[in-house]
């Protein structure tokens, strides 16, 4: 069996709004019911959690401008996932819910209180999207010149990660008496300072919050670079991975295995997720169909900009200076933002593709390509993840209400069909459902 998830690739943002079914997402977006629509539908087929990206500024690295950003909706608006993490929570029973953090502008403390409070809000069922942020904007508004660069950007989140463990640990179990009679509500005893010091945090404490139902809320990362896939196999429950076909999929989860056992921990202890886009329509000519014409719109002016304003964002690097009909520069040591997504920029560019042509045909979230009816892609993901040995597929779907139910009610009664994934919820927390198998 393997385990699905569902990435909210926009996070607490616009959604599908221009599309044939978008219904009124240009209106609803920033309301909660569509997200708590999506989470009750995913947790009726069983998915084991929804992740909400974030971002925190608005990117002016096309151009030097704003304006392309703004104007197609990429990476803004984006509001606090984590409160909306909390209204979902109490409309749902089971699916985990993971909003993303920044280790490198969230100070620990908050963080980890964030995170617990989640967890009651929840019964248990909260995890934080660690990432290291990759934006000098994002730095400066935060009171930075510059960005931290990317390797030390995980030094320290490892250390951050070290802090906000000590913090929840900072409650011993039973610390929590709740003696009505005696009027005691907590042992103070068993209430610790932990005084961590280290290289770049430092923090009194305790915690000013009790555990949540999970003692620790599950933490998700997404390692691609070599100093992210050390810091996911060091740290991680669950890990967003975008490795290209079968091999590449399953050396991934090789190499994560390999790592986890370098760092003293049991490969099974970590869920490694492969993200996918399905095309799914009640036959298989007619999901071929649909990804025609998704290939069309992707040829478009506007789809140039917005891949390009993407491949700026993701570098760092302003992609409007170079020839459209010239290869992809050599970037090699310029790249201090998403490292592993620039890699495989360059590597699609290996058979002489012009940036035109990069830029038009590259897709950013797709492990595998699976199109067709529910039983066709059923078969081709039950066929690659028993080739892969991995753990699950991490579904980075358009959010309106029909590809929502596409998914949850075609696909997953076709995947429960072969027995591949679970029927039901076998435990009352989320990282006790991860782990159940």
């Amino acid at each position: 069996m393997f385990h699905l998830a569902w990435f909210v690739g926009s996070g607490y943002s616009l959604q599908s709004w221009r599309g044939p079914w978008s219904g009124v997402g240009a209106q609803e977006w920033m309301r909660p019911q569509l997200y708590v629509d999506t989470a009750r539908a995913l947790e009726r087929a069983g998915f084991d959690y929804m992740i909400f990206e974030d971002g925190l500024m608005i990117p002016d690295a096309y151009q030097g401008k704003l304006d392309a950003y703004l104007r197609y909706g990429l990476e803004a608006p984006r509001l606090d996932p984590t409160m909306l993490v909390g209204i979902i929570g109490q409309a749902t029973e089971h699916i985990g819910l993971i909003p993303t953090i920044s280790t490198s502008f969230y100070p620990p403390f908050m963080a980890a209180r964030s995170l617990v409070t989640l967890d009651h809000l929840t019964g248990g069922r909260a995890g934080g999207n660690l990432v290291t942020s990759s934006s000098h904007r994002a730095a400066q508004n935060f009171g930075y010149e510059q960005h931290f660069e990317h390797d030390l950007r995980y030094r320290m989140a490892d250390e951050w990660v070290q802090l906000v463990t000590r913090l929840w640990d900072s409650w011993e179990p039973g610390a929590v008496v709740l003696d009505q009679e005696a009027d005691i509500f907590a042992d103070a005893s068993k209430v610790h300072e932990i005084n961590f010091e280290g290289e770049f945090f430092k923090s009194r404490g305790p915690l000013n919050a009790p555990p949540g139902p999970q003692g620790r809320p599950v933490i998700s990362q997404a390692g691609g670079s070599p100093a992210g896939r050390a810091f996911a196999a060091r740290n991680s429950d669950t890990i967003i991975s975008v490795p290209v076909g079968v091999e590449g999929m399953k050396a991934y989860r090789e190499d994560i295995s390999d790592r986890m056992v370098a760092a003293g921990r049991k490969p099974d202890e970590c869920k490694v997720m492969y993200l996918v886009n399905p095309v799914v329509a009640e036959t298989d000519a007619e999901a071929r169909e649909e990804l025609a014409r998704r290939r069309v719109r992707m040829r478009s002016e506007g789809a140039l900009h917005r891949a390009l304003a993407t491949m700026s964002y993701f570098s760092g690097i302003d992609f409007s200076q170079f020839d459209l009909d010239q290869p992809l520069p050599d970037l090699t040591g310029k790249v201090n933002g998403h490292q592993s997504s620039m890699a495989r920029y360059a590597k699609d560019s290996e058979d002489g593709k012009t940036l035109r042509e990069l830029a038009l045909g590259h897709d950013v979230v797709e492990s595998l390509e699976l199109v067709g009816s529910p039983d066709t892609v059923a078969a081709q993901m039950a066929e690659a993840m028993e080739e892969v040995g991995g753990d699950g597929f991490l579904l980075a779907c358009d959010i309106d209400r029909r590809t929502v139910a596409g998914i949850a009610d075609g696909l997953v009664p076709a995947l429960r069909r072969r027995g591949v994934v679970r029927s039901g919820y076998g435990h009352s927390t989320f990282r006790e459902n991860l782990l159940e198998f």
